[in-house]
């Protein structure tokens, strides 16, 4: 399963060094191209079948989880929550479905950083990532980035006041995402950060035993970082 998720500027795909995607500018114009109407439309979609699979600054920025005021910060608040949710579902099948299953219980074939050069499976990580490269090539008013107060690759780190209230919030709330709004080049987002948990032991694992990590006590369940995923104004 591939999760179409949008990453800001190309990333390296490698796992945990590889760096996470920032906004960028769009060329020749100073604001968000406004989206088609069905990328909002394919992405509830998503979240239907996958349940019924059973599957810079800022302003007005909350952590109650509710929608920031206005209609149109309503939709792009949709548009957000559908992508985490599509996401989230995708990355943690892949996790216990491809990862947990050949690497710890068949013990078949390991997850790497490094896997094209060793012919290994990607980690989960990496999945979010390359996923959010393809989108990133198609649609350039949204995005996403994996970040964490603890990074294993320090650019991998907040950089935006958005991002630094957003990662401290879901890492006290897990249950309930941070929103805000932030200007980056000339562009205005509706900005919504997520708690991203340990779902497997292969999360554990890999952030307690990677030499560059400068945190080596998570378990299962614990709050690694956050998903940052961004909605152009306006969409």
């Amino acid at each position: 399963m591939t999760v179409m998720v949008t990453a800001m500027i190309k990333t390296r795909t490698d796992a945990a060094t590889t760096r996470a995607p920032r906004p960028e500018e769009p060329a020749g114009s100073a604001a968000p191209r406004r989206a088609r109407p069905w990328v909002e439309k394919a992405a509830l979609g998503a979240v239907l079948l996958l349940g019924a699979a059973g599957a810079a600054g800022c302003s007005g920025a909350r952590s109650d989880g509710a929608a920031a005021t206005g209609e149109g910060l309503r939709t792009e608040r949709r548009i957000a929550d559908a992508m985490y949710a599509v996401l989230a579902s995708d990355r943690a099948i892949y996790t216990r479905e491809v990862v947990d299953r050949l690497q710890n219980h068949d013990k078949v074939m390991n997850a790497s950083e490094h896997f094209r050069e060793e012919k290994l499976l990607p980690l989960p990580a990496q999945m979010l990532r390359m996923s959010a490269e393809e989108i990133r090539k198609r649609h350039r008013d949204l995005a996403v980035a994996l970040l964490s107060p603890w990074p294993i690759n320090r650019q991998n780190a907040a950089h935006t006041d958005v991002e630094k209230a957003g990662l401290e919030a879901v890492a006290k709330n897990p249950d309930q995402p941070f929103t805000g709004e932030e200007t980056l080049g000339k562009s205005r987002y509706f900005t919504a950060v997520y708690a991203d948990r340990a779902v497997s032991e292969a999360c554990v694992s890999c952030h307690n035993k990677h030499d560059e990590s400068p945190r080596h006590d998570f378990k299962l369940g614990d709050v690694l970082g956050g998903i940052v995923i961004r909605v152009a104004v306006g969409t």
